[in-house]
C-alpha cells in the first residue's frame, strides 16, 4: 500500500473524522410518507440485477467465485479467495456517483441523505484499504458501468488476471 493510503487509514482510525448519521426517526426530524417507505423497502442490496449480470458473464469466462463474503471487510459481492481478488458493484445513489452533482438534487430529508451516502463513500475508502492490507485487489465498478459496459469491465478483471 502507498503512504498515501496509510495517511487515509490513520486519519479514519480516529472517531472525530468518522462521518455520524443519525437515525431516520421522526424524533429524529425525519419524515417519509408510506409509499416512499414501501418503494424503498424494496431496493435490494443482494443479487441485484446488474450484480448477477456481471457473475454470469464472469462465471462464462472462467472464474470460479463466491458470494459475499462476510469475513471480509465490506462483505464484497464477488470474492474469488485463490487470486485474492474481490469486486464491489455500487449503487449510484447508495455509494454517491456524482455525489457533488447529485447532493444539490436532494430535497427532502437532507440531514438524514447527504451524511448517510457521505459515511458510505467513507466506509468504501476505509473497505479497500483494509482489503488492501489483507493483501486483495479490489474492483469497484457502478451500476450503470455493468449495464453498459460488461464486456469491458469483465476483461478489467482479466487483464487483472492474466498479469498474476
Amino acid at each position: 500500500m502507498g503512504e498515501e493510503g496509510e495517511v487515509i487509514l490513520k486519519r479514519m482510525e480516529y472517531p472525530e473524522n468518522k462521518i455520524n448519521v443519525l437515525r431516520f426517526e421522526e424524533k429524529n426530524g425525519f419524515y417519509t410518507t408510506p409509499q416512499r417507505s414501501h418503494l424503498m423497502s424494496k431496493i435490494k442490496s443482494k443479487d441485484t440485477k446488474p450484480e448477477i449480470l456481471f457473475r454470469k458473464e464472469l462465471w462464462k469466462a472462467g472464474l470460479r467465485y463466491r458470494k459475499h463474503n462476510k469475513k471480509l471487510p465490506g462483505n464484497p459481492d464477488i470474492v474469488n479467495q485463490k487470486n485474492k481478488l474481490v469486486i464491489f458493484i455500487d449503487g449510484e445513489f447508495w455509494h454517491g456517483y456524482n455525489w457533488d452533482e447529485k447532493k444539490a438534487k436532494i430535497k427532502t430529508n437532507r440531514e438524514f441523505w447527504i451524511p448517510k451516502i457521505e459515511r458510505n463513500m467513507q466506509r468504501d475508502i476505509e473497505n479497500n484499504i483494509r482489503l488492501e492490507q489483507l493483501g486483495y485487489k479490489v474492483f469497484r465498478f457502478w451500476e450503470h458501468e455493468i449495464k453498459k459496459e460488461t464486456k469491458k469491465c469483465v476483461e478489467l478483471v482479466f487483464s487483472y488476471l492474466n498479469d498474476l
